[in-house]
């Protein structure tokens, strides 16, 4: 399994740092000896012993790297501190080399840690999913296998309180099933018969039996650690500016305190040129940004947003325009029955119980819709005899021995039902519905009037995006224009796109990029992905146990929130301030510090307790990004219930 090879690697990379650790607190157990031992000792020999024993065991790990980058032909800052530790030991002050190295060694470790940051989510990820499953067996016995054995088609029995094992379809049971690790919602989620469910989520309430559809590295939990690391890996343009710089950052620091130890002639000249030699190594610098990064990344992760590169985290600041697909985007993706309009002499409940009686033979959303309704009115539902069903215009069965027929009004006339009735202002069918008329032994009995719901949270999104100064929102379709119209001014689009094909999208984002807008395409990753691919930002929604949402967009959500949208804008921006913050503090303490070493108001101890100092303010301002957003579960339920309706700006007006 490939997170299989990802944890060795963890774990190696841990341990080695481990291994340093424990180095580098002999080292400090020494300084501290030799310290306290001056105080004991009349002659210099015990301690400085203790001291050059300690310059020695944390000072040489540092020349030797520095001297084995020199050989291979890399350039990098830490020479200055190896320099500066060789230095120190030749000139006989072994426990200044001694405290230099020690600090040194810290600050190494603690910037070993926080690149690791990224994978210790990792690994906390592979931690979700356990290595053992219960299979059941053709007999209906279970047998305990490893997980990495389990194949698609497997029936594995989760009990409450187990994580599961693998991606796949409940067949038998009911449960609540804890997906944050995977949606970031925190909300359970009830499922039941022919629902799916992911690896590495937590089963709290029932005992569920569930078909394997995949296993290991291919789960949804799987492909989440991938990304993650991939997205670790990559680099903004501003660290790939910080590398070319050192080229010619080390040399110029030399030539400095070469300046300064040759002008100062002085008993501490050396002292000066140590110090400068220490506080001009710029870990606070070099941390300032990957640091930064990790934190967001995390934090996204958290709550189901996942960003494949770090370009993408950053650029999503200047987002200027975003394009959604309606259909499972804006809309829920499901038809609801919204209306039921029956003629003056039918009874609704009657019409209902037909119409769904035929329609449970079919697949079509339509049909669905008015199943669904049917059975959560409690109507005692009729198996349909001789059922037909014409592709895009209706079924057709015999129910309780009447002749149903439930679909387009154009069709039911096509069968020979009158449908004056429809013509009548009461009747006529109305705009932004999908409309199926039914019949009753060719007479006809009413209709009934079928639509896409938005989503809850998306208008309180949009306005979120408005806030934040994208005012570009447009709506694309390849629905019917009434249908667009509705659902674009309930949303406050401010364009509308409808009857559209998928080469029609493409140009729509071609066009809002050449007018110098950063464009973001929002879609269910599925039929969008070329207009996914062909945006600045490609979001996909609701991409939990879709590969192809996964590998089609550089944003993934993972759930179908759109209130992530306005949350990812705000981290971005909130990363690059943090960014700028770090490398600013960066900065200054270098000038500052090589500027008070030079002048002779910095030892080399202090100035190696002051380097760590800096890194340590770094990480730790960088680490505030990790709770961020942590509002955003809360957010639609505040909009709802302190900012009314009538307070929200008002939106453009969508073309007719």
């Amino acid at each position: 399994m490939a997170h299989g090879h990802l944890k060795e690697s963890i774990e190696a990379q841990t341990g080695r740092s481990s291994a340093l650790l424990i180095a580098t607190l002999m080292g400090g157990l020494l300084v501290v000896i030799s310290f306290v031992s001056r105080y004991v000792y009349e002659q210099p020999e015990v301690p400085d012993g203790f001291a050059l024993a300690a310059a020695l065991l944390l000072g040489v790990p540092l020349i030797v790297h520095a001297i084995k980058h020199l050989l291979e032909g890399h350039m990098h800052m830490d020479e200055l501190v190896a320099l500066a530790v060789l230095a120190a030991i030749v000139t006989g002050q072994y426990l200044e080399a001694g405290v230099i190295a020690f600090f040194m060694i810290i600050a190494t470790l603690v910037e070993t840690r926080t690149a690791l940051g990224a994978r210790a989510a990792i690994t906390s990820l592979i931690k979700l999913t356990p290595e053992r499953a219960h299979r059941l067996q053709a007999d209906g016995s279970e047998e305990e296998v490893e997980a990495k054995r389990l194949s698609p088609g497997d029936i594995i029995r989760v009990r409450p309180g187990d994580n599961i094992a693998a991606d796949g379809v409940v067949v038998s049971g009911e449960s609540t099933v804890n997906q944050a690790s995977i949606t970031g919602e925190s909300l359970p989620a009830d499922k039941t018969l022919n629902e799916e469910v992911f690896g590495g989520t937590i089963n709290l309430t029932g005992t569920l039996d569930i078909r394997v559809t995949k296993a290991g590295a291919d789960t949804t939990l799987g492909h989440v650690q991938k990304l993650i690391l991939d997205a670790e890996r990559t680099r903004i343009p501003l660290m790939r500016l910080i590398d070319q710089y050192a080229s010619w950052y080390t040399p110029t620091v030399l030539m400095l305190a070469a300046i300064v130890l040759f002008v100062t002639r002085a008993d501490d000249g050396m002292n000066r040129a140590i110090s400068m030699l220490v506080v001009a190594c710029p870990c606070a610098l070099v941390l300032a940004t990957p640091t930064a990064m990790v934190a967001s990344l995390s934090c996204a992760a958290r709550l189901g947003v996942l960003v494949k590169n770090v370009v993408t985290l950053e650029g999503v600041r200047d987002l200027t325009a975003v394009v959604f697909d309606k259909t499972g985007t804006l809309t829920t993706g499901e038809l609801a029955v919204t209306q039921l309009k029956p003629l003056p002499d039918v009874d609704p409940t009657e019409m209902l119980r037909l119409a769904a009686s035929v329609e449970q033979a079919s697949k079509h959303p339509t049909a669905q819709a008015l199943v669904r309704v049917a059975r959560e009115a409690r109507l005692r539902l009729m198996p349909p005899e001789n059922f037909e069903e014409v592709s895009g215009r209706g079924v057709a069965a015999k129910i309780d021995g009447h002749d149903v027929l439930v679909g387009r009004s154009s069709w039911l006339a096509d069968r020979g039902v009158d449908i004056g009735m429809m013509k009548q202002d009461e009747y006529v069918e109305p705009e932004g519905l999908s409309v199926l008329c039914m019949a009753v032994d060719g007479r006809l009995q009413g209709w009934a009037g079928l639509e896409d719901r938005t989503r809850p949270e998306a208008r309180a999104a949009l306005d979120e995006l408005r806030e934040l100064g994208v005012r570009t929102l447009i709506m694309v379709t390849g629905d019917k224009w009434s249908v667009a119209r509705r659902v674009a001014t309930e949303m406050g689009c401010t364009d509308v796109h409808a009857e559209v094909l998928p080469d029609e999208k493409l140009a729509l984002v071609s066009e809002l990029k050449s007018k110098r807008h950063r464009v973001a395409v929002v879609g269910d990753g599925v039929n969008d992905a070329p207009a996914l691919a062909a945006g600045d930002f490609g979001i996909a929604m609701g991409a939990a146990g879709s590969d192809v949402a996964i590998n089609s967009a550089s944003i993934a959500l993972m759930n179908n929130d759109l209130q992530r949208l306005p949350f990812l804008v705000r981290l971005s921006r909130a990363t690059t301030r943090v960014v700028w913050q770090n490398l600013l503090f960066g900065v200054s303490y270098i000038v500052v510090m090589m500027v008070f070493s030079a002048m002779g108001m910095l030892n080399p101890m202090m100035a190696a307790f002051l380097h760590m100092v800096a890194s340590a303010v770094v990480i730790l301002n960088s680490a505030r990004l990790v709770r961020f957003g942590e509002h955003v579960e809360a957010a639609p339920i505040l909009l709802s219930a302190e900012r009314p309706v009538s307070d929200r700006p008002a939106p453009a007006p969508v073309p007719a």
